[in-house]
């Protein structure tokens, strides 16, 4: 299945949740980021059970300090 992680390509396995996708991306370990399919926030608590579907564009936002 293909799908898109901020505007890049990425082939994963069939049925890939979107913690499976987090992990196969080494992102799943990351603190302070947020997640959009398709333009609608996920909540974190959803990420174990949410399928991604073939094309999602999936944004992914890190939380920085600064000013």
């Amino acid at each position: 299945m293909n799908i898109y992680i901020n505007n890049k390509l990425q082939e994963l396995k069939e049925s890939s949740t979107l913690s499976e996708a987090l992990n196969a991306l080494n992102i799943s370990s990351q603190k302070g980021i947020a997640i959009a399919i398709n333009n609608n926030v996920v909540p974190k608590h959803e990420w174990d059970t949410y399928s991604l579907n073939e094309h999602d564009q999936v944004t992914i936002i890190k939380a920085t300090q600064g000013g």
